[in-house]
């Protein structure tokens, strides 16, 4: 049996995560969503409309690079970047932005929402927005608005209404809250473009579905490159989807490990990291079960990542069930070591790579040394790092 089979069931559950932990009214409204995106997404006229705008918008197939002074650095197995950095808009969220906003229009939706980290899922909604020709509301907490100048800028120039969240931790975790409270206005006639492969079913399927794109690429593209697949595929973990793009494709072949890569932070002894695979336990957050960083009372406790996409105190529910089951494993990278990587691919290859992608960069030059020189790991380098330049560079001051 395919561990693609089923999953989800017709619940929305990934073994014992995800489903939809929601009121009757909005389960309906989630199930209506799910009907028509199972509808839409068999017809000619959608996937045709979508595999163009993957060539001729995003530039797909996004190519394999074998990144071979990175390697030499490193010591050990020869390290290869899946590009997602060179997509349209600077990383993989336009895959499926894309898909989401084709989809409200074919649902005839009159605005899309969305919550938004580091603002690559923001820049990327409004720009497929902007494309379709359909309103976009983005609200995106303080803190990183004032961390990601550049994208807050972009999105603005791209038509779409920004929303300062000032509630909570004014980051990631309270602009989802901030979002959901603006769709449920409207659920008829908004469409809520969830960032991740989170949120009540049908949307970890949806965004792992739209996503699934790069492991479909890197599977043929690598056996072009090298004759094999890869012995171990790693990619950053926050929310999930960058991972589920990469890890479907290969979830059947036995013999390549996968490797999820979250945010240790200030170090996992410290309260100030994400690190939900290691400690997380299972509770329920925006909509859905999963494993959560969550304090006595079920609430979800305040958690911290240098990288604005990682900060986020739920995971996606097929990553906490791929982790019950062994399929993939998960390890934590600290801030050091990702601005250690962040300098070292942009020194020794001439790629500056988002502070998320770095996490996994990290932990690939790290597990490359435990392995021989004619082994192979593919890191799925999600995003480029032009929303982090300004900052890195006063961090470490260049």
């Amino acid at each position: 049996m395919s561990l693609t089979d089923n999953m989800p069931d017709n619940k929305g559950y990934f073994g014992e995560y995800g489903g939809q932990i929601l009121p009757p009214e909005m389960q309906t409204i989630m199930n209506e969503i799910d009907g028509a995106y199972e509808e839409i997404r068999q017809t000619k006229e959608f996937q045709q409309e979508l595999a163009e705008l993957y060539a001729k918008y995003v530039g797909r197939p996004s190519p394999i690079f074998h990144a071979k002074r990175i390697t030499e650095h490193a010591g050990g197995a020869q390290i290869y970047l899946k590009r997602e950095d060179l997509n349209h808009t600077g990383a993989h969220k336009i895959n499926h932005c894309l898909g989401e906003a084709l989809l409200a229009k074919y649902m005839g939706k009159t605005k899309v929402l969305a919550e938004t980290g580091a603002g690559q899922h923001g820049v990327a909604l409004a720009s497929a927005c902007a494309l379709v020709g359909i309103p976009c509301e983005i609200h995106m907490g303080e803190i990183d608005i004032a961390k990601e100048h550049p994208n807050v800028v972009k999105m603005k120039i791209l038509g779409c209404k920004l929303v300062p969240v000032t509630r909570g931790t004014k980051t990631l975790k309270d602009a989802v809250d901030s979002a959901f409270d603006e769709y449920l206005l409207d659920p008829v006639n908004f469409f809520y473009a969830i960032g991740s492969v989170v949120g009540p079913h049908p949307f970890p399927k949806m965004v792992r579905d739209f996503q699934s794109i790069i492991g479909i690429e890197a599977r043929q593209q690598f056996q072009q490159q090298t004759g094999n697949l890869p012995n171990t595929i790693m990619a950053c973990v926050g929310g999930g989807s960058n991972a589920m793009g990469i890890f479907t494709a290969f979830l059947d072949d036995a013999d390549v490990e996968l490797i999820g890569v979250e945010p240790a932070g200030k170090g996992l002894d410290t309260p100030d990291h994400a690190a939900t695979m290691t400690f997380g336990t299972k509770g329920a957050i925006h909509g859905f079960e999963c494993l959560t960083l969550q304090d006595d009372e079920g609430e979800p406790l305040p958690v911290y990542s240098i990288a604005s996409g990682l900060d986020y105190p739920g995971v996606g529910p097929q990553h906490c069930h791929l982790k019950d089951i062994a399929r993939v494993r998960y390890e934590a990278i600290d801030d050091e070591e990702c601005l250690d990587a962040f300098m070292v691919l942009s020194r020794k290859e001439g790629i500056i790579p988002a502070l998320e992608s770095a996490h996994a960069v990290a932990y690939a030059m790290k597990h490359a040394k435990t392995l021989s020189a004619e082994q192979t790991i593919l890191v799925n380098l999600s995003g480029r790092g032009d929303k982090d330049a300004d900052f890195v560079a006063e961090k470490l001051g260049l």
